[in-house]
């Protein structure tokens, strides 16, 4: 499971601030709620493109003692299984859907100006998906902002509460991501599995 690391700085501070294990040591498991601070259980590295970054980072992780999970402090900077900088993605719908720019031009809007077209199709795609939820879930923190589609609304909404700060409450409190969980994943990020049928006696 993801939690969010609670961080705002460059790069090289947040590889400062993770040699100390206890700063953002989740005092309980979010998965088992059970109420003892988790252990530190090392890293995994995951991949990082943004405007000025192209690289590997660090990704502290923790396990609970009672029901022997782990819990990832991902980043706030970062969308869950997207290497793409949440800035650079934001960067780039706002050019392709809000200000209706040609897929090149959002690319270099978001700093990847050699960017795939099916990368941007695909961020488009699922953005459009989750439009309508994103909408919605975000009228506890803006007012609704007037606007011909879904898509425009959610993306005038998330610009006026950020999409750092939207992010970080949407992912904690509803575990709601911004472009919409993978077909094959839980919205707690947790593979989808089907418990065979119980056979007929």
């Amino acid at each position: 499971m993801q939690i969010l690391h609670p961080f705002v700085g460059s790069l090289q501070e947040y590889a400062a601030l993770l040699a100390d294990p206890d700063r953002y040591r989740p005092a309980r498991c979010p998965q088992c709620e059970a109420r003892q601070p988790l252990t530190a259980h090392g890293f995994y590295q995951r991949t990082l493109v943004d405007e000025a970054f192209d690289g590997v980072i660090r990704v502290r992780r923790y396990l609970c003692r009672a029901c022997r999970r782990t819990v990832s402090l991902l980043p706030e900077f970062l969308l869950p299984y997207l290497r793409f900088s949440l800035a650079g993605i934001a960067r780039f719908l706002t050019a392709r859907l809000g200000e209706g720019g040609t897929l090149a031009a959002a690319a270099r809007a978001a700093g990847q100006p050699t960017m795939p077209y099916q990368r941007g199709q695909g961020w488009v795609r699922r953005f459009l998906r989750q439009a309508a939820a994103l909408a919605a879930a975000l009228v506890a923190w803006t007012p609704i902002v007037p606007a011909p589609t879904f898509a425009l609304r959610a993306l005038h909404m998330l610009n006026a509460v950020g999409w750092i700060p939207a992010h970080r409450r949407l992912f904690a409190e509803l575990r709601v991501h911004l472009l919409g969980w993978p077909a094959s994943l839980a919205p707690a990020g947790r593979r989808v599995t089907l418990r065979p049928a119980p056979l007929a006696s």
